[in-house]
């Protein structure tokens, strides 16, 4: 961490680069909303639309014991949110006005759904022809599709996992799903700056499939498999393939993650742990150049196996204490436990995290934004109860009086809720 980073003063929620734009989110999952919280963390006021008894990712784990998730809270802090019936026609006739509304500030929808027409990017359009309109979807064809499903259509969890594993192993991290709301937040951005400067609106659009297809093109898995249809790539555990890269265990147990990628972190990983001579030797013996990384992981197994000797001789403070004075990449690795202990102030003393009183839950240390502007972090905020904003937001974008938001209310059109805090 950089000394400017370490230092970086935080920013009030709503005064970053995005301070006065409205983006209307319609969506669930984790893609879409983690677009929504980035423009949120950036300065946007984002409005999510849930049905009146709240959207079903509220109920998805990790619960507290009072059956709050702790999920959808992570993916929604610092929104707005409004609970409307879109199954009636007077409830998507006003989040299609929200949409349209708000001049140059508004008119962008983002979305992973195609089940109401009239949000969609031509309807839109025809109301207001600056519109951007970011959309996502599972399958390029418009077929739907998960990130766990993605996974296996990918090929990357057939070489993920253990040596002697056989059958798939899929990652615990959505990666793709949250890669895929990377690529919608840039896409939307883009096409605000497009109109910006020609006051021309924009369908985007993202295909959940076509974000992990893309991933393994771009790491040249699939040139790999065209060119080389007889080579098979198998799982190799936590080796890190074309390098010299794997976890390993001290004398008292713990594990660390070594990686050296370059020709100063390999001679000093072999100068920390007296290897040079016997690696010189292995390297003659063998008619290998071990300065070249597919070197050292064509022959890994017996490399790591002479690293391996070293770490187990050795205790956890040795070794960290060796390590930190090398140039080697690593890590000791550590459980959400471990993380979140109160002993280790490893998120109370980080920059990206603050302390928040969340509704339903109460005070917990949570993240704001990685990104970095101007030398400050957002702020995080907590993420909004049901209904939460459902007057203030319908009474200032659309001018809709006590009176009409009552009879919206009373009609069960619209709902609205009051905030609860729980003190811990």
């Amino acid at each position: 961490m950089s000394p400017v980073e370490a230092s970086s003063p935080s920013a009030a929620p709503g005064t970053g680069p995005l301070a006065g734009l409205r983006v209307v989110e319609v969506s669930s999952f984790v893609a879409t909303p983690l677009c929504g919280t980035m423009l949120a963390q950036l300065g946007a006021e984002v409005i999510r639309v849930e049905p009146l008894e709240g959207a079903p990712d509220r109920s998805r784990w990790p619960l507290t014991d009072e059956g709050v998730s702790l999920y959808w809270n992570g993916l929604n802090p610092g929104k707005k949110a409004i609970a409307v019936d879109l199954t009636r026609p007077e409830g998507r006739e006003l989040v299609s006005d929200l949409v349209v509304s708000g001049g140059s500030s508004g008119g962008i929808l983002v979305t992973n759904s195609e089940r109401w027409p009239e949000f969609g990017y031509q309807a839109l359009r025809t109301r207001r022809s600056d519109v951007v309109h970011a959309l996502l979807t599972g399958r390029h064809d418009g077929g739907t599709a998960v990130d766990y499903t993605v996974q296996a259509s990918s090929g990357f969890p057939l070489v993920t996992g253990p040596e002697d594993h056989d059958g798939p192993v899929n990652s615990l991290v959505p990666a793709w799903d949250l890669t895929a709301g990377f690529h919608l937040a840039t896409g939307l951005l883009a096409a605000e700056r497009r109109r910006m400067l020609t006051g021309e609106g924009s369908e985007v659009r993202v295909a959940l499939e076509d974000v992990a297809l893309a991933g393994a093109g771009n790491l040249g898995y699939l040139a790999e498999a065209q060119l080389q249809p007889s080579v098979r790539r198998e799982p190799t555990g936590n080796y890190v393939y074309g390098t010299f890269g794997r976890d390993f265990t001290t004398a008292d147990g713990d594990r660390f993650m070594i990686v050296a990628l370059t020709p100063r972190q390999w001679h000093d990983l072999l100068r920390v742990t007296g290897l040079e001579d016997a690696v010189s030797a292995l390297a003659r013996a063998l008619g290998a150049d071990f300065s070249d990384e597919g070197e050292r992981y064509r022959h890994r197994t017996v490399l790591a196996g002479l690293v391996a000797a070293w770490f187990e001789q050795h205790p956890t403070t040795h070794v960290t204490e060796a390590l930190a004075d090398t140039r080697i990449l690593w890590s000791p690795y550590r459980t959400f436990n471990d993380l979140a202990a109160d002993d280790a102030r490893l998120l109370r003393e980080h920059p990206l995290f603050s302390t928040v009183d969340q509704p339903g839950v109460g005070r917990l240390v949570a993240p704001g934004s990685p990104l970095v502007v101007d030398g400050r972090r957002t702020i995080p905020e907590p993420a909004p109860v049901v209904g939460q904003d459902t007057g203030s937001v319908l009474a200032d974008a659309l001018g809709l009086d006590a009176e009409a938001l009552t009879d919206l209310a009373d009609r069960g059109v619209i709902a609205t809720r009051e905030v609860r805090t729980v003190q811990r």
